[in-house]
């Protein structure tokens, strides 16, 4: 046996490829971790906005994640249709060329990939961020820990999409299954304290107020908290990665997906908001997750508190493998409208796309590296490029409908307009 089969394994025939393709189950870890894993960020990005505010500003997050919730709920309709109409995958970038002409397909696919990578170093950083939460002392070594996992996220890509499904199933059930028994138990004991429960850990003193409350600062957050969105449009860039039927299995991973991610983002705001727990500042000593205060209020710091934030490390690390799961096949679809070597259109020995996988590998190190490994420098450009990518395809659904007058394409079109109106606006004020 040779270093290459040592390492992404032996080859695996062509004729091999439905064996490679996968189920439901498989599907929420493979193209689910980036959206699921938001939960982790997602709040802390809209928190950390809010820090002049003081403790006052604890008291926005609840209204603020319920919008950002109502925006979920019509993306989902919206990629929902998308995974309906275009079952051969490709997205905003597919969505956008065959209803608003090549330049706008080519805006969307430009948004989507800078997104992926970003998908990728966001992921990273912020495991890495949950770990030196826990261990301060390892706050010098973050680039360096970025690095080391991106490495190992990369060759598990490599040994091919089955692998990697099995690979990563295991941390993110359990990363599910402990934010919602800190969600759970968080909530018994609010009803228990008539609603003024206390912490099992002394909480970091919240920041005073150094700023007042204005429109524009509650739009910054609102935009900053939704990058917990980011992601859902994962599977249906990769509906043909499902087994048969293609269809059915990609909208179930899709609606449970999106049901888990809506309860953790509303049972982590109302804790917050509860239990008073305002953002520490990112990179500096002192600093501490929002998870990590949450579930140490809850829990203590105990067995369940390591095993939630090692979880948390290990998920938030590994959401870039939806990047490295999306963004050769993204290549792939663009090289074949040669728009991209087409080089980007062969499969390896593994039947994975290598030339994006490696591609995707080099650019997210080299971002990592350029930020420093902190993840709050990273969120303002994640949004733009999911969000452009969500207005550019929602409004190729709305040209859609108009085109292929089926039954209820108006109601269709509705929906896909008013996800388009919203995302939309929340470019605009990211990009400010």
């Amino acid at each position: 046996m040779n270093i290459l089969d040592l390492v992404v394994g032996k080859p695996i025939r062509t004729s091999d490829e439905r064996a490679e393709q996968i189920g439901p189950a498989q599907g929420i870890p493979i193209f689910g971790l980036d959206a699921l894993s938001s939960a982790a960020y997602g709040p802390e990005a809209a928190l950390s906005l809010l820090i002049p505010l003081g403790l006052l500003g604890v008291r926005y997050i609840v209204p603020i994640s319920a919008a950002i919730i109502t925006l979920l709920v019509i993306v989902y309709f919206s990629y929902r249709q998308t995974i309906a109409a275009y079952p051969s995958g490709g997205g905003s970038y597919t969505v956008a060329r065959f209803n608003l002409g090549a330049p706008a397909g080519l805006l969307a696919a430009a948004a989507l990939l800078a997104d992926y990578i970003l998908t990728a170093a966001v992921g990273i950083s912020a495991g890495v961020g949950a770990l030196v939460s826990a261990v301060p002392s390892l706050l010098p070594h973050t680039v360096s820990l970025c690095v080391v996992i991106l490495i190992v996220i990369t060759i598990l890509n490599l040994r091919g999409v089955r692998e990697a499904g099995m690979a990563f199933a295991v941390p993110t059930y359990l990363f599910v299954g402990t934010l919602l028994i800190t969600i759970v138990a968080g909530v018994l004991r609010v009803l228990v304290s008539g609603g003024h429960p206390t912490p099992a850990v002394a909480l970091p003193p919240p920041p005073s107020m150094t700023e007042a409350v204005s429109y524009w600062l509650l739009l910054k957050v609102f935009a900053s908290g939704c990058t917990a969105l980011t992601g859902v449009e994962a599977v249906s860039n990769g509906v043909k990665a499902f087994r048969e039927p293609t269809v059915k299995n990609a909208q179930r991973t899709l609606t449970v997906i999106i049901f888990l991610l809506a309860v953790l983002l509303a049972g982590i705001s109302f804790l917050v908001k509860t239990y008073g727990i305002a953002a520490t500042d990112p990179g500096q000593p002192g600093y501490q997750s929002v998870l990590s205060m949450l579930t140490a209020a809850v829990f203590g710091k105990g067995f369940f508190y390591y095993l939630t934030i090692g979880s948390i490390l290990v998920v938030l690390s590994l959401s870039a493998n939806t990047a490295f799961a999306d963004f050769p096949r993204l290549c792939r679809a663009i090289a074949q409208n040669n728009y991209l070597p087409h080089a980007f259109g062969y499969r390896g020995r593994r039947l994975v796309y290598t030339y994006g996988i490696v591609v995707l590998a080099v650019l997210c190190g080299g971002v990592l590296i350029l930020f420093g490994g902190i993840t709050d420098r990273l969120i303002p450009l994640y949004a733009v490029g999911a969000f452009l990518a969500f207005t550019l395809s929602q409004s190729g659904m709305v040209m859609h409908w108009w085109k292929n007058r089926g039954p209820h394409w108006l109601k269709s079109a509705l929906v896909n307009g008013l996800g388009a109106l919203v995302t939309g606006i929340t470019t605009g004020v990211v990009l400010v």
